[in-house]
């Protein structure tokens, strides 16, 4: 046979391999992030986590679509209608961000397909309702890490506070639950201000704070587009106490940012110290093999805590295959009804960003132990006492 007939001969083997359809004992899991535009320091430690992910569960192998969305919430609900039709997708890990997974959410309730969500806001999945009865999601609620940031800012006699964040379902949800325990902790609201997550510049929301004369700022952004208010202000002279939500907790934020966030205070993911954690925390071990893992195949300091929760979301599927595999098998509705059945009741799962105890109210089930406060000092992250 000649070596050009053997060639076609091999491609055609190849084309009809990838054109077969999957194995019924394949769990298809689709994913999309953003893997660029302004959410790009969230999403692509995100997909890099996704590479680390284990192939087989439960005797079943599992087969991971990643599609990015651009950081835009429309291309986010097509990519998600596109895996679930095309890639008969079992379950959906995203988006990155706030806006995107909002609107994700009826399609996840249409199409009866788990969503599990890598972003922040508590609205996600409360107050629960039929639609979120699909939604859970692995970062800390924003409502929980309001509480850290005003208990903080109590103690250390914060009596004024400037917000300013982004003017989105992010910055509402971080605007709502700060607005709560702020005032419950007797700390005034003098300025309310917004910006775009695209945005180039913040000088006239920046200049409105400044003349509020506020003790602190919150500045409720992700990523490192949430840099550019604080550079502005330090620019500016501002010389109050700075904070930041966890949606800032990388080392792209910290290579941004540079000499004008030092001193920034905010709550993280216990991951983001994994290696400074008391040695009896249960979570240490776990934190820290995601660290090693991750640094092993991305380089030493790559590791950002928004590539954990996508480690994270993976094994709270993982933890719940098991049981659904008892009430059908892969690409049915029954099947994916038990993944989402599964990942509601799990007590005391061990993740690298807290241990979840999940309920059909709690569909993210994390306690004060996925937190720490951290500040900036040179350079780097350090917990504080």
């Amino acid at each position: 046979m000649s070596k050009s007939r053997v060639a076609l001969l091999m491609a055609t083997v190849a084309a009809v391999a990838l054109a077969a359809p999957a194995s019924a004992d394949t769990i298809h899991v689709g994913v999309t992030i953003s893997m660029t535009g302004p959410a790009a320091s969230l999403g692509i430690p995100q997909r890099n986590s996704i590479a680390l992910l284990p192939r087989e569960v439960a005797g079943q192998t599992v087969e991971y679509t990643v599609l990015d969305d651009a950081s835009d919430t429309t291309k986010a609900v097509a990519n998600m209608r596109k895996l679930i039709a095309e890639d008969h997708a079992d379950a959906i890990i995203g988006s990155s961000t706030t806006p995107a997974s909002m609107a994700m959410i009826p399609v996840a309730a249409e199409a009866h397909v788990p969503l599990i969500s890598l972003a922040a806001s508590s609205a996600l999945i409360s107050p629960m309702d039929a639609e979120r009865k699909w939604v859970f999601k692995v970062p800390q609620n924003d409502s929980l890490m309001a509480a850290a940031i005003a208990d903080h800012m109590a103690t250390n006699g914060i009596k004024t506070v400037a917000f300013i964040g982004f003017n989105d379902s992010y910055g509402d949800g971080w605007l709502n639950e700060f607005t709560k325990v702020a005032t419950a902790k007797g700390i005034k609201i003098v300025a309310t201000e917004r910006f775009a997550r695209a945005d180039t510049s913040v000088t006239g929301q920046v200049l409105k704070v400044m003349a509020a004369k506020p003790d602190a700022v919150l500045i409720a952004g992700a990523g490192t587009p949430a840099a550019l208010p604080q550079k502005t202000l330090h620019e500016r002279g501002y010389t109050g106490k700075y904070y930041q939500t966890h949606g800032v907790a990388n080392n792209d934020f910290l290579r941004v940012g540079g000499k004008d966030v030092e001193g920034t205070i905010l709550p993280a993911g216990p991951v983001l110290v994994a290696s400074e954690l008391a040695d009896g925390n249960p979570i240490k071990a776990k934190a820290l093999d995601y660290v090693q893992r991750y640094e092993a195949a991305n380089g030493p300091g790559s590791v950002a805590t928004f590539g954990a929760h996508a480690y994270d979301a993976a094994t709270l599927l993982d933890a719940a295959i098991p049981e659904a595999l008892k009430h059908g098998k892969p690409g049915t509705a029954e099947f994916r009804a038990g993944l989402r059945d599964g990942m509601e009741n799990q007590k005391n799962l061990v993740l690298t960003h807290g241990i979840a105890t999940t309920t059909p109210e709690n569909h993210n089930g994390f306690d004060e132990r996925a937190r720490v406060m951290v500040t900036i000092e040179n350079g780097k992250w350090k917990p504080l006492p």
